[in-house]
């Protein structure tokens, strides 16, 4: 994180409109902000200046948002929300396998940009710990340590984006109950809004492809229609 109290949020967004709208929010609200209005500005920007966020659009002029998502995850974990006008559940999962963090589809509300934000800042400022630092948990091949903040199935690391880590946790702290949708996203977003339902889907669709893929499709988290999820203990 950047040395001054001001976080510094990289707006990659070529519409001038929401780009204006987005960083006069960023400003009355306390953060520094630098923007691009392509890909190639948006690494450039990046790999200068170190943002603390990045805001990023899918659909820019000279390349697509995902190919620049897998050129800055190639050296930094900085952490990136995309803010794209595709609704799509897998442009959603596309963006998010590639390396992005969270989601905001347009239109967007400004209390939900702000919201994403406060939550990604509390990430980093915990630096995505959860629990006690010497704690481990273990349900069959599934480990997760909290310390470290990293997971494995079968002793191999998950490479989870920042949000699947937390649902993750989450989960395994009430393993066998059965947590509502409501409760899942409050305690991951801090407030219960339609999309953060949709996002909750898409978050979990990865989250289970990661853990199942590794696992030989052994189930550990299970759907609840209409209510929720649970971590089954195995």
């Amino acid at each position: 994180m950047n040395n001054t109290n001001k976080l510094l949020v990289l707006v990659v967004e070529d519409d001038a409109p929401v780009r204006n709208l987005i960083t006069t929010t960023l400003k009355a609200h306390d953060y520094r902000y630098i923007t691009a209005a392509n890909g190639e500005m948006a690494i450039l920007e990046a790999s200068s200046h170190n943002p603390d966020i990045l805001l990023m659009d899918l659909g820019l002029p000279d390349t697509d948002g995902v190919e620049v998502i897998k050129k800055i995850r190639s050296w930094s974990d900085v952490p990136i929300i995309v803010v794209s006008a595709r609704s799509e559940d897998n442009d959603k999962i596309n963006a998010l396998d590639n390396g992005a963090d969270d989601y905001i589809t347009k239109p967007f509300s400004v209390e939900e940009l702000l919201a994403r934000l406060r939550v990604t800042q509390r990430r980093l400022a915990s630096k995505y710990k959860e629990g006690n630092a010497s704690s481990v948990f273990e349900n069959g091949d599934l480990k997760i340590d909290y310390g470290a903040g990293c997971v494995y199935i079968k002793n191999e690391e998950l490479h989870l984006t920042p949000i699947e880590y937390k649902i993750l946790c989450l989960l395994a702290q009430n393993v066998g109950k059965v947590l509502t949708h409501t409760f899942i996203t409050q305690k991951i977003w801090g407030r219960s809004w339609e999309s953060d339902l949709a996002s909750l889907r898409v978050f979990m669709a990865t989250l289970r492809k990661k853990i199942e893929v590794k696992s030989g499709n052994n189930q550990y988290i299970q759907t609840h229609i209409g209510v929720g999820y649970r971590m089954i203990k195995v």
